[in-house]
């Protein structure tokens, strides 16, 4: 146990020292003797750490006086060592040393352990010390204390220092080793965003040399036209600490730009604030180049529908010509071939220059395009109001349908037929269904219908009801008539 609790000791330190030689020195000035020695007794030997006034380092334990003096709690003194039956012939006593004299003060660790002594020695024997050198020489083994427990500290400091630069040192070599082995290119920076570390794979991509694009200097490999837009997304992410995330090209070695999908995240310490920021740059080119060509054919099968919409509403127009008693019915599909061209025109895959102004998912962009056609020189009769819906190609054609429907009847017979009549319609979203809301007002008067359902009814109860799931109410009001569709939120998109 002993040997244990010295091992934690950093006696090379200590060994020849000037802060203990200057306690060793003291103790024989204070006692008035010609040797002192701070000694530490092993399992076979005792190791004098400082001395005064002797040359050798260490003697074998069966010799040792401190070995008694540090079981003790007191000074030990030995007035004359050749009446003490202990050591009358001890090799130190009866060989050149000649020790006649001692006294030694315990040195105990922290935990109880005896270690060794702080000792002086004289060739001649002495009646003992005075009270002063008692007490100074307990103080003095005291001080020895003191130091030794500073070099266990120091020791255990700059073992967990080695350790935990061992432990960082092997985690960056796993994690080293892991990133050159990822097929995404990998990169590490400062919480200011100055890149520090780029893996293999960045390198063998962008063919640019070790540590080239460090600090600022990755930004030469984008595209020219995508450097500023990174950089804001990048500086966003950097002041908000909000995942990062964006497209771009980058130069590859063999001089060409490849688009790839950028991605970092920070990591943050205990209080939260970021200490670094990992990223991944994945090769997305063909992807995109596969993307764009599925885009450039469906719009070019969007397209296609579009014609027959036409190429239809055209043999509709043609066989109303030689068939004059079929002219009104030929109008009415027109019209409603025409609602389903504009529906399917709104949803359909477009290019650029050909996508609508309204966003290509919004129930109120749809409704807009369908009641253009109702426009007025001076106004739009037919105001939409209410909650924003996401509507897909799936519910296009049937919600196209139903209002088609509506505004094709107010025109004939409802509001719509007067130059004062307007419609409201009101969109309201609930938890899981939303309310379509058709209010026409400052038309003429109107009575509910009786008999069978015409076409017009039924194809609004098909769309209504059998293709979107939902119910329909309505109020025959004498200011006009009031709809009320109630369709599951559901229907309207897939997402």
């Amino acid at each position: 146990m002993r040997a244990a609790a010295i091992d934690t000791y950093d006696l090379e330190s200590l060994r020849n020292g000037t802060a203990l030689k200057r306690i060793t020195d003291f103790a024989a000035a204070l006692c008035d003797a010609p040797i002192a020695l701070v000694s530490l007794v092993e399992e076979t030997r005792q190791t004098f750490i400082s001395r005064t006034g002797l040359d050798a380092e260490e003697t074998s334990r069966e010799t040792s006086f401190c070995a008694h003096a540090m079981l003790g709690d007191q000074v030990m003194v030995v007035p004359d060592a050749t009446r003490d039956p202990r050591f009358v012939d001890n090799a130190l006593v009866t060989g050149e040393m000649h020790v006649r004299f001692y006294a030694g003060a315990p040195l105990i660790s922290d935990d109880g352990i005896p270690l060794g002594s702080l000792c002086v020695i004289d060739t001649r024997p002495r009646a003992g010390l005075t009270p002063v050198q008692m007490q100074g020489l307990a103080t003095l083994a005291d001080n020895v204390m003191a130091r030794l427990r500073d070099s266990r500290d120091a020791a255990a400091w700059r073992a967990a220092e080695r350790d935990t630069r061992r432990r960082l040192s092997d985690s960056e070599d796993r994690f080293r080793t892991l990133a050159d082995t990822m097929p995404q290119m990998v990169w590490s920076t400062l919480p200011d965003g100055y890149h520090d570390y780029y893996n293999a794979r960045w390198y063998e991509f962008t063919g640019t040399p070790q540590g080239s694009t460090d600090g600022e200097g990755w930004n030469d490999v984008f595209h020219p036209e995508d450097q500023a837009r990174a950089w804001e997304v990048w500086r966003r992410s950097l002041t908000t600490g909000e995942p990062y995330q964006i497209e771009y090209r980058l130069r590859h070695f063999d001089g060409t730009y490849r688009w790839v999908l950028g991605r970092a995240l920070p990591i943050r310490d205990t209080a939260g604030q970021i200490t670094r920021w990992f990223g991944t740059c994945t090769d997305i080119h063909e992807q995109k180049l596969a993307l764009h060509e599925r885009e450039v054919i469906s719009q070019e099968l969007s397209h296609r529908i579009k014609n027959i919409f036409s190429v239809i509403s055209g043999l509709i127009s043609f066989a109303a010509r030689s068939r004059p008693d079929f002219a009104p019915v030929a109008s009415d599909l027109r019209q409603r071939i025409t609602a389903l061209g504009r529906a399917h025109d709104f949803v359909r895959p477009h290019s650029p220059t050909s996508r609508p102004s309204a966003q290509q998912d919004s129930l109120q962009g749809l409704l807009g395009e369908l009641f253009e056609p109702y426009r007025r020189s001076d106004r739009q009769p037919i105001t939409i109001a209410g909650d924003e819906i996401a509507i897909d190609d799936r519910s296009a054609t049937p919600l196209a349908l139903l209002f088609h429907e509506l505004a094709t009847n107010a025109t004939k017979y409802g509001a719509l037929s007067t130059d004062d009549g307007a419609v409201d319609v009101t969109i309201t979203r609930e938890a899981d269904h939303v309310t379509l809301h058709w209010a026409e007002r400052n038309g003429p008067r109107v009575v509910e219908p009786t008999g069978p359902q015409g076409f017009g009814s039924q194809l609004i109860e098909l769309s209504a009801v059998r293709q979107l799931g939902g119910s329909v109410h309505r109020a025959w009001r004498s200011e006009g008539l009031a709809m009320t569709v109630r369709v599951p939120l559901a229907a309207f998109s897939r997402a």
